[in-house]
């Protein structure tokens, strides 16, 4: 119908947060944009990481380009990478990728002078801008606070052995290496709508209702041994498994449970890398999905141009 709008609003509330860890419904919208925003935190979400290293001494077991390959894989933290240029795109050194506008620079410098193995670790790496350091994975909640954290090891020394390089850290996102992806796992499943047939439940004896709950890989039901009623116990412990539908076929109750989807419901769970913390990964996500969206936009408005007014429209856009 002409006129008629299908712009949706949609809606997230937080459930759980923390530094590494989010939780999160998002409503009133589709997969398409559920799957959208999951693919840009995973992807599209510019972080920093090392992208050249220049090695002077090498003595190790390790060759160059596995150490090489080792550092990359260190995440930085990153809350600066949004503001930061590609190294590609910045006009002050020329794409060359070293200048304070679109890198970072590290240095390591180990030896071991003893006869007990000596661990080089991104503790040992040592950066020009103190807000871009290697992650700091110490977490005093982990009742582990007496062990001494020594960082990601790179490589390990012994007696003479000797590791001195350079290293040049850039923005860059998760399509063009992993290595740049600030999500350890972004996933979301659809909230689920569990209906239960009371009156066929009751015609269960206990023995079978509880035979019923435990067919359930996981706990979505329980049976209440006080009222002898099957209740549901977290409904989205449910995997769409379809196991209870299938027990409730087999003991000759069909109907007996309803499960749906809601298809404008979503629960996402996002893991960071510690790059940067999980609630800043998704509005970052947010602020990538806009710019994509006003790109689109912007090329929608550019052929309409060039439909309503051929070669003069492209004229003036100098094509």
């Amino acid at each position: 119908m002409e006129g008629a709008s299908y712009q949706r609003f949609p809606k997230i509330k937080i459930r759980e947060v923390r530094d590494d860890y989010m939780k999160f419904e998002l409503r009133e919208t589709d997969a398409s944009i559920a799957n959208s925003l999951r693919r840009v935190m995973i992807a599209e979400v510019p972080t920093i990481a090392i992208d050249l290293v220049e090695i002077e001494v090498n003595s190790s077991v390790l060759n160059d380009e596995f150490i090489a390959h080792r550092l990359g894989l260190i995440p930085l933290t990153s809350e600066r990478a949004m503001g930061m240029r590609f190294s590609r795109d910045c006009d002050a050194c020329d794409g060359d990728g070293q200048c304070e506008y679109c890198s970072v620079e590290f240095h390591l410098r180990a030896k071991c002078i003893n006869d007990q193995t000596l661990d080089v670790t991104s503790k040992d790496l040592y950066s020009s801008d103190h807000t871009v350091v290697p992650v700091d994975f110490t977490d005093s909640s982990s009742g582990f606070e007496n062990l001494e954290n020594k960082g990601i090891i790179i490589v390990k020394l012994r007696r003479g052995q000797e590791l001195i390089l350079r290293a040049i850290a850039r923005k860059g996102i998760g399509k063009d290496h992993a290595k740049w992806s600030p999500a350890a796992t972004v996933t979301f499943m659809y909230e689920p709508e569990i209906y239960i047939n009371e009156e066929l439940m009751e015609s269960l004896t206990p023995d079978e209702k509880r035979e019923f709950v435990e067919s359930s890989p996981t706990p979505v039901f329980k049976f209440d041994e006080i009222t002898n009623q099957v209740l549901i116990h977290d409904a989205e412990a449910y995997t769409y498994d379809e196991e209870v539908i299938k027990k409730a076929e087999s003991m000759g109750k069909p109907g007996l449970i309803e499960i749906r989807a809601k298809e404008d419901s979503f629960i996402f769970t996002v893991e960071s890398t510690g790059a940067i913390k999980a609630s800043q990964l998704l509005l970052n996500a947010i602020d990538v999905l806009k710019q994509k969206l006003d790109a689109v936009r912007l090329s929608a408005d550019t052929v309409e141009a060039d439909e309503q007014f051929g070669e003069l429209g492209a004229h003036m856009r100098g094509g």
